[in-house]
C-alpha cells in the first residue's frame, strides 16, 4: 500500500497537539506536580503509540474503505500499540527526566496509584485517538466515493443530453430538405449531398463528450454551408476563432442548437434574411462564446431558457460547470439577437 507521508506528518502534528492537551489537563488537576515530566511522558507515550498504530497498520492487509486492518487484526494493532507505546514511552521519558534533572521534589505520592492512573489515561487517549483517525479515514473514503458517484452521474447526464441532440438535429435537417425537394429538386440534390457529408462528420463528433473549439467551428461551418444551399443569398455568416483558442476543449456540438435558433427564429422569418456571427474570445478566467444574428430579434426568438436549443445548452453547461457558467440572451441594437456563453477558461 502506498503511504501518504504528507498525511502522516499531519497525523503526527495532531497527535503531538493531543498529547500536550492531555498533559495540560493532568497538570490542571494536579498543579502540585511538576509540569515538565508530565509533558515529556505524555509526548513520548503518544509518539510511540502513534508510530506503532498508524505506521504498523500498513504492514497488515487493510480495508480499502477505512485503510485499517479488518476484524481482530484491527483491534490487535491498537492494543499492541497502546501497550508497547506505554512501556517504551515511559522508559524513554524516565531516562530523559533523570538525565536532565527534570524531576523536582514534591508531595509524597503512591507509585502504584500513579501507575494505574497513567495506564488508564494512556488507554483512554490511545483508543480515542485511534477512533478519531479511523473515522477520518472512513469519512475521506466516503467523500471520495460520493465524488466519483457525482462524476459518473454527470457523465451519464451529458451522454443523455447528447443523445437528445442527435435526433433533434437530424429531424431539423430532414425537415429543411423536405421543403426544398418540392420547390427546387436540383438544389435539393445538392443539399442532400451536403447533408450526407455533414451528418457523417457531426454524428461522429457527437460521440465524444468534448472536442476542440476548432472542431466545433468546423461543424458549424458544415451546417451553415448546408443551410446556405436552402436559403441562398438570404444567409450570410462569419466564424471568428482566434488561433490561440482553437484547441480549447468544449462540449461537443455546444453551439449547434444556438445557430439553429438564429436561423429558424431570427433569419427565416425575415424576408431579406441576414447574417449569423459566431465568435470566441478570452475574458480573464472565462471563455466567452457568442452567437449573434441580424434577424427579426427576440420577439420571435425563444427567450432565455425556452425552447430545446437554449435549455439544452443551459443544462450541459450547468452539469459541467455549475454556477461558474452562464448563458445570456438579449437583443442586438439595430435588430437581431445575441446569445453569450461564459464558462471557465482552461489553458
Amino acid at each position: 500500500m502506498r503511504i501518504d507521508w504528507i498525511g502522516k506528518l499531519q497525523h503526527l502534528l495532531q497527535v503531538l497537539a493531543f498529547c500536550l492537551a492531555v498533559a495540560s489537563i493532568q497538570y490542571a488537576f494536579q498543579p502540585e506536580r511538576p509540569y515538565t515530566p508530565t509533558c515529556v511522558y505524555s509526548l513520548f507515550i503518544g509518539l510511540y503509540t502513534w508510530a506503532i498504530i498508524d505506521l504498523g497498520r500498513h504492514l497488515i492487509p487493510s480495508s480499502a474503505e477505512t485503510g485499517w486492518p479488518v476484524g481482530f487484526a484491527g483491534y490487535a494493532v491498537v492494543i499492541v500499540g497502546i501497550a508497547v507505546g506505554y512501556l517504551a514511552g515511559t522508559w524513554t521519558a524516565d531516562q530523559l527526566c533523570r538525565y536532565y534533572g527534570w524531576y523536582t521534589s514534591g508531595p509524597p505520592s503512591d507509585p502504584q496509584a500513579e501507575q494505574r492512573s497513567s495506564i488508564l489515561i494512556t488507554t483512554l487517549a490511545g483508543i480515542t485517538a485511534s477512533y478519531y483517525f479511523y473515522s477520518r479515514n472512513r469519512s475521506s473514503y466516503l467523500e471520495r466515493k460520493m465524488g466519483e458517484a457525482r462524476k459518473h452521474a454527470d457523465e451519464a447526464r451529458l451522454r443523455l443530453l447528447a443523445t437528445q441532440l442527435e435526433p433533434h438535429m437530424l429531424f431539423n435537417t430532414l425537415a429543411n430538405l423536405r421543403v426544398l425537394i418540392g420547390a427546387e429538386p436540383r438544389r435539393a440534390q445538392q443539399m442532400l449531398d451536403h447533408m450526407i457529408a455533414y451528418l457523417r462528420a457531426t454524428l461522429t463528433a457527437s460521440r465524444a463528450a468534448t472536442h476542440s473549439l476548432q472542431a466545433e467551428f468546423d461543424r458549424l461551418r458544415d451546417y451553415l454551408e448546408l443551410m446556405a444551399v436552402r436559403m441562398g443569398p438570404r444567409l450570410a455568416y462569419s466564424l471568428e476563432l482566434p488561433p490561440e483558442l482553437a484547441q480549447h476543449p468544449v462540449p461537443a456540438l455546444l453551439l449547434q442548437p444556438l445557430v439553429e435558433n438564429s436561423i429558424q427564429h431570427g433569419l427565416e422569418p425575415k424576408v431579406e434574411g441576414g447574417r449569423v456571427t459566431v465568435s470566441a474570445r478570452h475574458e480573464g478566467n472565462l471563455l466567452v462564446l457568442e452567437v449573434a444574428d441580424t434577424g427579426v430579434g427576440p420577439q420571435c426568438e425563444p427567450g432565455p431558457g425556452k425552447g430545446f436549443g437554449m435549455s439544452h445548452v443551459r443544462e450541459r453547461l450547468a452539469t459541467l460547470h455549475g454556477a461558474a457558467a452562464s448563458v445570456d440572451f438579449a437583443s442586438v441594437p439595430g435588430g437581431g439577437a445575441r446569445t453569450i456563453l461564459r464558462f471557465p477558461f482552461r489553458p
